[in-house]
This record gives C-alpha cells, structure tokens and sequence, in this order.
C-alpha cells in the first residue's frame, strides 16, 4: 500500500466487487490468482485519493506478452434499480449512481475526486501461446506531471492448459435499429455497416456467437400499431401478377461480415409479432419502384396473404441458407414469449412455417411446457424460474433465459446485484448441460414498447420499465460500443464453464458434479447457490489447481484475498 504522503490510497480487488463513490470500500484485497491460456483475466485497481487528480494517468508494467486494457470504472444513474418484490440478494435498493461503463482513455479520461472511492478494470487477454509462469502486473497511478500517486502490482501465474472452444450456443438481441437512432446514420449505409461491424466484433469477442439477423424489421419490444426503424435484410419486390421477388444480396453481406468476425450461428428474426403471433412484422417492399410498407400491424398474421407471402419466401430463404452452406448453422423464431392463452394463435403461425421449416430448429422464448408437449416449438428457450417441468421431464438441446422477469432467487445482472450473481450462471449450465442461453438486450437503447430513442448514459431502464442493467450491455462509443462490467463479468461466466468442461474431460462428469456440490449444505440449482464472491474465486482457483495437478504441473497460488 501507498504510504500516506502519497495523496491516494489503492486496492487490488477482484472483478466481483463494485465500487460505489458513495460508501466505504469493503472489498478485500484480492492481489493473486491463476489463470489458463486463452482466457482472460479480470481484476480492478480501486483508489481515493485526497485531491482532486485530472487526469489521473495510469500506466501499466508487465513481464506478460499481453495487450492489457485498463479502462476506469463510469458512473451511470438508476431511477429503478430493481422492482418492489426482489429478494435479499442485492448491493442496494435506492436510486442513484452505480458502477458500469467501462472507458478506454480515448473515451473519457480517469480522474481522482477527494474522497471518493473509484475504480479502473484491468482486462488482461492471455494467448493460448502465452508463456506459463508468474507474471507481475504492476499499474501505476501518476499525475499530470508524472509524479507517482501510488502503485499495485498483481500476480497472475498463467497455467499451461488452454480453455477448450466455447460449445455453449449464445445470443445477446442484437438491435440493429438502435444503432440508427444513436449515431444518425442511414441504415445499411456503409457507415450503419462500419458500427455493425465494431458491435459484432464485441459481441464474439465476448462469447456471443449466434446473431440477431434482421430478416425484417424484427417486431420486438414494440408498441401495438406503432413502429421501429427500419432494418430489413431481405429485398422484397411485389411483381406484377402478385408474386415476389426476393433479393438476399443484403443478408449475403451480412452474414459474411459476421462471420468474419466470429459469429457461428445465425437466429433470424420473428417471423411474427410478439406476445401472441397474432400479426405480421413490419415488411417493406417495392411496387412499381416505390417503397411501401405491405405487411404489419394491420395483417391478420394467419390470413391468405401473409401465409401466401411465407409460401413464396421461406422456400426462397432456405434454398439460399444451402446454397451458402449455413443451414446447419440457422435457427428460426415464430414469436416471442407467448402463454397459454396464445396457444392458438402460435399454434396456427407454427403450421404455416413448418411446412417450410421442418429441417430447421426453431426456438423460441416461453415458460410453458404445453408448448414443448405439443410440438410447437422444438427447441424451448425457457425462462430460468420455470425450468422445473423441462428438466424433471427430461427434455433434451434444452436453452433458457432470463430478463427482467427474473428478479427473484436466481441468476441476473441488474446494477444492483452483486457480479457473483451474474457469474455463477456458469457453474449452473454446466450443471444442466444447457446448450444455448439467450438474453434480450444487448443494445436495447429505446424506451419500452420502443415509443422513443433513449441517452443510454441518463436512462438506465428503458423509461422506468426494467431495472437498469436488462436493456443493455453495452453503451453507444464516439465509433463503436464502450462495454460495461455486466459484459466482461458474463463472459467469466462462460469461461468458467468452459473450465468446468475441460475438468470433465479428465475426470469425467461425475467426478466434476461431485466436486460442484462437496462443499455445500443443499443442492445447486439455479435457484439455490452460492451467493458469495469469495466462493466463486475460490472453487475456481481450486477447478485450477486440480486442472495442473491433473496435467503434472505444479499450480503456484491459489488466489490471493486479504480482509
């Protein structure tokens, strides 16, 4: 620790912590860990300092071959952090300014306030050539003119096993729209292309691996009769006898970007509106050389013209996906989130497109069985507090999901919970073999039912309709996304699993589920768990020890936490 002439006290915490200006910091010191190759590593450098420091330069010694960020911990505010009915498993309840963004330098530059506990992320990418050994990170904290305010060093000892391949199916709802809204541009204007390309590139480089794809307008969050901007993939032109044409060229360059930039799997957009399939997207398509819109609210979803449309379409659209050779790799969606009391209307939708799509998986969000039993849909995205029925019947290539609807008892990530709550995700679809998860909101920047655009930076909760840290994971940047500690914490979350499967592959998955629950008083679900940060750092350097131990090397550290 800094001596006190230094102006400014320093902390090694772990990337679970956050730190709010407003409190004492009573995180412990968290100043050694392990780490395998391919992985990255977390870990915050927390500071208050006695005077006001602007800028507080930052500068970083290692003897790691790795690009280290070190990007400061933002402060957003939140009017609603969390519903009236939550349980007890949060930082805090009231409004205010929470820890979230993370910016790079070129963004906005660290500052030091008197009295104030702050933060910067450390973000340390490790190769899977990275040399095995310890490794000191040393940040330096100084002034503008050079003088040292302090400095703190961490110890990573980079094992010699790699992280396998992510096989865990991931989505993160991709708003296309959005991205016309924040910066002002035209879509699928070579500018709009430029921000898709830097937001994709985040995404994969975050575990997100299957994309949102605009087939149309995708007629999500969006108010009855009302309207988003325009993002539509496909070319529709309405031909003089009353047929289509089709054009795909588009959705070509789309799918070729995305794949450039690490995106294996592509989900197209709901082919009917949400809450009920009762309504057709929003599709615009040229008529004698003018654009008109030809299909929406206004369609009766299962009429002679929107079935007659999909006839012609989807027969279009599924020859393409072969011809590109992505078949395998393509999922389709009828409606989002129906009940019961849809089962009709979706069981009507779901007989038009399987005509079509009987080769191709098609999931949707839900939380009833009813629609699994059925047939209806053939790969459930279930809700993590109605899994129940799916798991005690078995049900195989089974996905879930959470969003605000999930506030109580299981895995979520408000700004209000604690990380270890947003991490332990991993752990929990290991246990249950989940083959894909899927959340709603990657850059959702609107106001519920998307009634009006939203400053992502003021407006936390979508206009008072979710708890801040559901809408969105990621902030609009100058030229591409500034990403949050929700992002960076989730993607632990994956790698913990992946970790989890490489134990398995030496141990076996009985031996590892074993090992899971040895240490606990009742069963791990995802409703029951854990809730402590130090638990999650600690099973994890000890998945570690028994990865190098397995191997024949000699593990250096098991984590480094100091109260």
């Amino acid at each position: 620790m800094p001596t006190e002439e230094r102006k400014m006290e320093t902390r090694l915490i772990s990337s679970l912590e956050k730190v709010f200006a407003d409190e004492e910091l009573q995180a412990p010191i968290w100043k050694e860990a392990t780490a395998l190759r391919g992985e990255t590593y977390s870990f915050q450098v927390a500071f208050r300092p006695n005077a006001m420091i602007k800028p507080l330069l930052i500068r970083t010694e290692t003897t790691l071959q790795a690009e280290i960020a070190v990007r400061s911990v933002g402060l957003v505010p939140s009017e609603l952090p969390c519903y009236s009915e939550h349980d007890d498993n949060v930082l805090r309840t009231s409004p205010g300014l929470y820890p979230d963004p993370l910016y790079p330098p070129e963004e906005q530059q660290a500052i030091a306030i008197p009295g104030q506990w702050r933060a910067v992320w450390v973000t340390v990418p490790i190769s899977e050539i990275a040399e095995a050994g310890s490794h000191r990170i040393t940040i330096h904290f100084e002034n503008q003119e050079g003088i040292s305010l302090g400095s703190e060093a961490f110890l990573l000892h980079v094992l010699p096993e790699a992280l396998p391949p992510q096989t865990l199916i991931h989505t993160e709802w991709f708003h296309t729209d959005c991205l016309l809204t924040q910066y002002g541009v035209e879509a699928f204007s070579e500018a709009h292309w430029r921000l898709i390309s830097t937001y994709v590139e985040t995404a994969a480089r975050h575990g997100i691996n299957m994309i949102l794809t605009p087939l149309f307008t995708p007629p999500l969050d969006t108010e009855v009769g009302g309207e988003r901007p325009t993002v539509q993939l496909v070319g529709v032109e309405v031909l003089a006898d009353g047929h289509y044409r089709f054009s795909f060229e588009r959705l070509a360059r789309w799918m070729e970007l995305c794949e450039s930039k690490g995106i294996q799997f592509f989900e197209f957009s709901h082919l009917f509106t949400q809450w009920g399939a009762n309504h057709a997207p929003k599709i615009i398509a040229s008529i004698s050389g003018s654009e008109q819109r030809v299909f929406g609210w206004d369609t009766d979803a299962h009429g002679e013209a929107y079935t007659e449309f999909l006839n012609q379409f989807l027969p279009e659209l599924t020859a393409f996906i072969r011809q590109r050779g992505v078949a395998e790799k393509c999922c389709f969606h009828i409606s989002d989130e129906p009940t019961t009391q849809h089962l009709e209307s979706y069981k009507s939708a779901a007989a038009i497109v399987y005509k079509h799509l009987s080769d191709f998986p098609v999931v949707d969000a839900l939380s009833d069985y009813t629609f699994y039993e059925q047939g209806l849909v053939k790969k459930p995205i279930v809700a993590t507090n109605h899994l129940e029925p799916f798991l005690a019947n078995e049900t195989e290539d089974l996905w879930c999901y959470y969003c605000c609807a999930q506030n109580k008892f299981v895995s979520n990530r408000y700004f209000n919970q604690p990380s270890a709550r947003n991490r332990i995700l991993g752990w929990q679809l290991y246990k249950y073999e989940m083959s894909g998860f899927l959340h709603w909101g990657y850059n959702f920047w609107h106001s519920q039912y998307s009634k009006r655009p939203i400053d992502p930076f003021r407006v936390t909760d979508a206009g008072h309709a979710f708890p801040s840290g559901d809408p969105f994971l990621v902030y609009p940047g100058k030229e591409g996304p500034i990403e949050s500690i929700r992002l960076e914490v989730f993607f632990e979350a994956l790698q913990d699993l992946r970790a989890l499967q490489l134990l398995e592959s030496r141990l076996g998955r009985a031996e590892v589920l074993r090992w899971l629950e040895e240490d606990l008083n009742e069963a791990f679900t995802f409703k029951s768990y854990p809730k402590e940060a130090e638990w999650l750092l600690r099973k994890r350097e000890k998945l570690n020890e028994l990865l190098s131990a397995k191997s024949g090397d000699q593990v250096n550290s098991g984590g480094g936490a100091e109260r």
